[in-house]
């Protein structure tokens, strides 16, 4: 038996959900066992620049912010089948990193 640590990172929570509900679909049918998902908190990147690029005029900025969801996955089973759950459709808006322990 073998342990995959599946880690998901994505600015849509919907896109996300999609993905882990795959991955717990695939894991249900093979019979392996799960823990998670965990739900991690949104970070929120944020940037500020001014509207005018040369520097004249009234002091007026634009707010811009980028935020980012996570889920945690950890599957334990065969190696034949976590490669069956590694082969599951990803947007590409979504990044997935893979650890085996």
């Amino acid at each position: 038996m073998s342990k995959a640590r599946i880690t998901l990172k994505g600015e849509r929570s919907k896109d996300l959900d999609s993905v882990v509900s795959q991955i717990l679909e695939i894991a249900k049918v093979l019979k392996m066992k799960v823990s998670g998902p965990v739900h991690f908190p949104r970070k929120a990147l944020k940037i500020t620049t001014r509207r005018t690029p040369c520097g004249d005029g009234s002091d007026t900025y634009e707010h811009w912010e980028k935020r980012i969801s996570k889920r945690l996955i950890d599957i334990e089973g065969d190696e034949k089948n976590i490669k069956q759950v590694l082969r599951i459709k990803v947007p590409t808006d979504v990044s997935v990193k893979i650890s085996l322990k």
